[in-house]
């Protein structure tokens, strides 16, 4: 293993979430060396990693794009006019010194008697790197790239057509004039069906059960209205991004005091584009509308498709794949020369990374999240999971962002080296419960992984919200003397012993 480099602050990954932290870094704590590890080739993260036909946000990027960098396109955006704005936040604030491309983190052990974190990594061929950091900084995403999550029907090594998914999307793959089977109905799947559609001989929809939709024009009337008005840009952002938070916080408030109001609303709004059998059948969710993500169908290119001919939805399930297609369970076979699964994907907190704290492998689903942030057991250490339900990823990485800035200038002031969050007095037999309540919301990959994700108290400092509007407000006035931050130094305190930490 090489001579390990040091950093005061070391973060993993260069996607959304990384930028922003690397941005406030500089800003807020420029005292502070830090490095960027990025296992790509280049910064992005998803919008680097995802090829697929169509590829855009399905946030809109005045709140999915950063505060502090005004937005001046279209709401959603596509995969490279995502990834300009990201080089454009990062040639502007000289980050580019600061990354180290090809560096993936294989293992990150804390030692107590050093106050130290070693991290443990290696380039795309092989070649190992090492790197010691007083903090870390996890921002490397929630999902595992390059492995989407494909379910095993029966029959699939029969299908003498290429499967595919999404996150793996090969190169040069030819679908033009041939039949293409999309599984799913999420917003990878709209994006699929209209952007495959106009080359493909036909595309079908094939989906379980129904999503909830909502089609609207991809431009934004107030940015229209204040830009004809010589309004200044970051005026502009900050007005529309306020308004936007504003508008769907109200959304999901009605949409949870009133859903079948909000359902029918919904729905209603489908009918420029389909019939009311059409609605019923294929677009009429068996869900409350606030228990998964909605997804925009920007400039309703979804139901312009389905309008066209070029696609169709099916609701069924399958039975079994055959040589030339599926056999749905309802008896009926659609035939096609190419399927691809946009079924979801697969969670992997903390990127995979296995960790060690003071000798001891560290199970991350037996710790107590604080804020869903920072978790008991890890000290130093910070992990961005964003908001995934109403709000933006990235308005809950930019709160992440300020209080990490304000943790670490607090260790300054305090000549504290290592902090953690640990459960208080207060808190002994507090009732403990998976990382997400799925009676509010229950997406497919958060069934599957929630075992792997750490556990949530019954009170708001030991949950991680999904609520921005209340976050932006509570976090700020996090005060760091509440017995929650212990703060320690090795010259005024004796390391810590794992095995008398209380487990609860």
């Amino acid at each position: 293993m090489p001579v390990p480099e040091h950093f005061d602050v070391l973060i993993v990954g260069a996607g959304i979430s990384g930028i922003d932290g690397a941005y406030h870094l500089k800003k807020e704590c420029p005292g502070k060396s830090f490095v960027m590890l990025e296992a790509l080739e280049s910064f992005g993260g998803t919008w680097h990693w995802h090829k697929y036909p169509g590829i855009r946000s399905d946030s809109d990027l005045y709140t999915f794009g950063y505060g502090f960098k005004p937005w001046i396109g279209a709401p959603i955006a596509t995969a490279a006019e995502i990834l300009k704005y990201l080089g454009d936040v990062i040639a502007e604030n000289d980050l580019v010194p600061h990354i180290r491309y090809r560096h993936r983190v294989a293992q990150a052990r804390w030692s107590s008697t050093d106050n130290l974190w070693y991290i443990e990594a290696s380039d795309d061929k092989g070649r190992a790197a090492a790197f010691t950091c007083n903090f870390l900084w996890m921002c490397q995403g929630y999902y595992r790239h390059a492995e989407g999550y494909t379910p095993d029907w029966p029959g699939m090594d029969e299908f003498r057509g290429p499967v595919v998914h999404p996150q793996t999307w090969p190169e040069g793959l030819n679908y033009a004039n041939k039949r293409v089977l999309v599984i799913g109905s999420g917003a990878t799947a709209a994006t699929l069906v209209p952007a495959m559609a106009p080359d493909s001989a036909h595309v079908t929809m094939l989906q379980r059960s129904p999503t909830y939709f909502f089609p609207d024009r991809n431009r934004n009337r107030l940015a229209d209205t204040l830009r004809e008005l010589d309004v200044d840009e970051e005026i502009v952002h900050d007005i529309v991004r306020r308004k936007i938070v504003r508008d769907q916080a109200k959304f999901l408030e009605r949409a949870i005091a009133d859903p079948e109001t909000v359902k029918a609303d919904m729905l209603r709004g489908l009918s420029p584009f389909l019939s009311d059998a059409e609605i019923e059948k294929n677009f009429t969710p068996n869900y409350r509308p606030w228990r998964q993500r909605i997804a925009l169908v920007p400039d309703a290119d979804l139901f312009r498709a389905l309008q066209s001919g070029k696609a169709s939805v099916v609701t069924d399930e399958i039975a079994r794949f055959t040589e030339t297609g599926v056999q749905l369970k309802s008896g009926k076979e659609i035939a096609t020369d190419i399927v691809v699964t946009a079924t979801g994907f697969n969670i992997c907190p903390l990127g995979d990374v296995r960790f060690i704290v003071d000798g001891k492998t560290v199970t991350f689903s037996e710790t107590v999240t604080y804020r869903g942030m920072m978790f008991t057991g890890l000290p130093n250490l910070v992990w961005i999971f964003g908001y995934f339900r109403a709000a933006s990823w990235t308005l809950k990485a930019d709160l992440v962002a300020r209080f990490v800035c304000r943790l670490l200038n607090a260790m300054g002031a305090r000549g504290a080296k290592k902090v953690s969050v640990e459960l208080r007095p207060e808190d002994e037999g507090m009732e403990l419960a998976a990382w997400v309540d799925t009676e509010v919301f229950n997406p497919g990959y958060l069934q599957r992984g929630m075992q792997l994700l750490p556990r949530r108290g019954n009170k708001p400092e030991w949950e991680p919200s999904q609520d921005y509007v209340w976050e932006k407000e509570a976090l700020p006035r996090v005060s760091f003397d509440d017995p929650i931050f212990v703060f320690r130094d090795t010259q005024t305190a004796p390391a810590e012993n794992p095995a008398e930490r209380k487990k609860i």
